[in-house]
C-alpha cells in the first residue's frame, strides 16, 4: 500500500451561478445576500450596544 497524497482542493469563496464547481463557501444568489445584510446589522446594533452601554456605565458610576 502506498501513501497516496489527496489531490490538493481548490476551494473558492464565491461560487458564480453559471459555473458548475463544487468545492465553494457562498453561492451568488439572494439568500446569501440576505444573510450578509442580517449578520451586518446585527453586528452593528451589538457595537451601539457596546458603545453605548460603556457611555453609560461609565458615567454613572463614581467610587
Amino acid at each position: 500500500m502506498e501513501n497516496e497524497k489527496q489531490p490538493e482542493e481548490k476551494t473558492e469563496l464565491v461560487k458564480e451561478l453559471d459555473n458548475p464547481k463544487r468545492n465553494y463557501i457562498f453561492k451568488k444568489n439572494g439568500a446569501t445576500k440576505t444573510g450578509f445584510i442580517v449578520v451586518l446589522v446585527v453586528l452593528i446594533i451589538v457595537a451601539v450596544g457596546v458603545l453605548l452601554s460603556g457611555l453609560i456605565f461609565e458615567t454613572s458610576v463614581s467610587f
